[in-house]
């Protein structure tokens, strides 16, 4: 994982919209201490968790990662070291091109170790979403149907399906997916990052 700075970020995004902790948290729907707690870094926030909190601001999950930095040309290649880290520190969500300035879509190499998952709440944004499981087994719930994966195995879906992604075997489990618009957020393409 990269050493992003989850906290500060947070805290950056928040001040910068002139929100209180207790404020951010009221329209998250999570405790004051919750958002002090991430600021600090004494917690490292689930994807839903982070998702819901971003959301209330609202900032998509691929600009918190992306930060404010433009990269001057538009790059075309990225070694696997240059994939931005956007999980919650026990999946692994690794973004591609998260700085490029006219990203239309997400691309994301996925890692689930054994028992990993992207949290109790149910994912649901705007736009579209596919992938192909590379090795393991994934379990997949999307709109009450729930499959297991195998690797070679693939999924495509509307995101705003409600959807949860679980590791229930005892191996690691890769998945390279993409998705459209590339944002988590509600409210089209500037906003918005899914999953």
């Amino acid at each position: 994982m990269s050493g992003f700075d989850v906290g500060a970020r947070l805290k950056q995004l928040r001040t910068l919209r002139d929100l209180s902790q207790r404020e951010l948290a009221k329209r998250a729907g999570v405790t004051n201490s919750t958002i002090s707690l991430i600021e600090q870094n004494s917690v490292s926030p689930s994807v839903s968790s982070l998702k819901k909190i971003l959301d209330a601001m609202p900032v998509s999950i691929s600009e918190f990662f992306a930060g404010e930095e433009i990269s001057p040309q538009e790059k075309v290649f990225y070694r696997a070291e240059e994939l931005t880290e956007i999980g919650d520190g026990n999946l692994s969500w690794r973004l591609v091109a998260a700085r490029h300035p006219s990203r239309g879509m997400s691309i994301i190499h996925e890692h689930y170790p054994p028992g990993a998952d992207t949290g109790e709440d149910m994912l649901e944004h705007e736009g579209e979403e596919g992938g192909v499981v590379i090795t393991g087994t994934i379990e997949l719930t999307v709109n009450n149907d729930t499959q297991c994966l195998h690797a070679g195995d693939a999924y495509y879906f509307d995101s705003r399906l409600p959807h949860r992604f679980r590791n229930t075997g005892d191996a690691d489990c890769v998945i390279v997916s993409a998705n459209t618009p590339p944002g988590f957020s509600e409210g089209g393409a500037s906003t918005h990052h899914r999953r």
